[in-house]
């Protein structure tokens, strides 16, 4: 069964940091691209970041360039998303996905499994 479970998020001010993890299991880690996304309310789902299992290629969204980002431990099957200089305007469920095409892609639609997603607010 394929799980992909986040953790590390929380509330924080703005201009802190937080990391946040995803831990996957049931696949093979290293054939897939592992993507962050996030969902604030009333707003459609973002592409954040994603990083290619094999290579170790990246994209970021604009929005977080130079302030997020994404490493793998292929060891222990898990991505992280180090977020720093959080703005309020990053307030939203961040979710991570898998991609089996191994694509490095902010497009929700290429992605095959998705965690249960975990809540970061930024006050002001």
């Amino acid at each position: 069964e394929v799980q992909l479970v986040e953790s590390g998020g929380g509330l924080v001010q703005a201009g802190g940091s937080l990391r946040l993890s995803c831990a996957a299991s049931g696949f093979t880690f290293d054939d897939y691209a592992i993507g962050w996304f996030r969902q604030a309310p009333g707003k459609e789902r973002e592409g954040v970041s994603c990083i290619s299992s094999s290579d170790g290629s990246t994209y970021y969204a604009d929005s977080v360039k130079g302030r997020f980002t994404i490493s793998s431990d292929n060891a222990k099957n898990t991505v992280y998303l180090q977020m720093n200089s959080l703005k309020p305007e990053d307030t939203a469920v961040y979710y991570c996905a898998a991609n089996e095409r191994g694509v490095t892609s902010g497009s929700a639609s290429l992605y095959d499994y998705w965690g249960q997603g975990t809540q970061v607010t930024v006050s002001s």
